[in-house]
């Protein structure tokens, strides 16, 4: 059985137990031993990160090569254009490569709780916001990829890693599920054919020469 934490990271906490250096930390809202992160989420950024004691459950969250889908819901500067999240949705191109096809589609202002400090506002710059649901996990991808379409990212929040949400959490606040992990399979191995002692193995023959009188 392994442990899995969903949190609901706050913005401006880093996503460690140590080492904040007057910053806010995991260790200022969880303190259930022997959980750490599977995966991270940016200071600047809020929404849901899991934390597990299983290492098996941790590589299937957290590994590239896994894919698991994560969704963000992105407040952007400007009215996003079809032709903006068609770019998205197609692959972007960063300093560190193309990214992977994604899903974007704008979405109206959902209801989330007040950021603090807000977001910068602009009197004569609107905001919208969109669904973005990446398969990879490069460093600061989201705001990357959203101001590589001309839209700079002003809150980001994750929604869901998989098939977990952030439904029912407000900052701050986890929940704790117990899961059945599958071990590894048992080996199997061909049996062996047991002989009487003395006797010849399967398929090979003895040559004894005959006697001359």
């Amino acid at each position: 059985m392994a442990k899995l934490i969903l949190f609901n990271k706050p913005f401006n906490t880093l996503c460690q137990f140590t080492g904040g250096e007057g910053r806010a930390t995991l260790a200022d809202h969880i303190s259930i031993p022997g959980v750490y992160p599977a995966g991270r989420l940016d200071y600047d950024s809020e929404g849901l990160l899991l934390l597990t004691d299983s290492g098996s459950l941790q590589h299937r969250i957290a590994a590239p090569e896994q894919k698991m889908p994560k969704e963000y819901w992105v407040q952007v500067e400007g009215l996003i254009t079809e032709e903006a999240l068609a770019r998205l949705t197609a692959g972007v191109l960063l300093k560190d490569g193309i990214t992977l096809p994604a899903s974007a589609e704008a979405m109206d202002e959902p209801a989330l709780w007040p950021r603090v400090p807000p977001i910068r506002e602009r009197v004569n710059i609107p905001t919208s916001w969109l669904r973005l649901i990446i398969y990879e996990g490069r460093n600061r991808q989201v705001r990357r990829m959203t101001a590589a379409v001309g839209f700079p990212t002003l809150r980001l929040v994750r929604y869901r890693i998989g098939e977990w949400t952030l439904d029912g959490l407000s900052p701050g606040e986890l929940r704790t599920l117990t899961l059945a992990i599958p071990g590894k399979p048992a080996k199997h191995h061909k049996a062996r054919a047991r002989r009487r002692p003395g006797a010849r193995p399967a398929g090979k023959t003895t040559y004894r020469p005959r006697e001359t009188r």
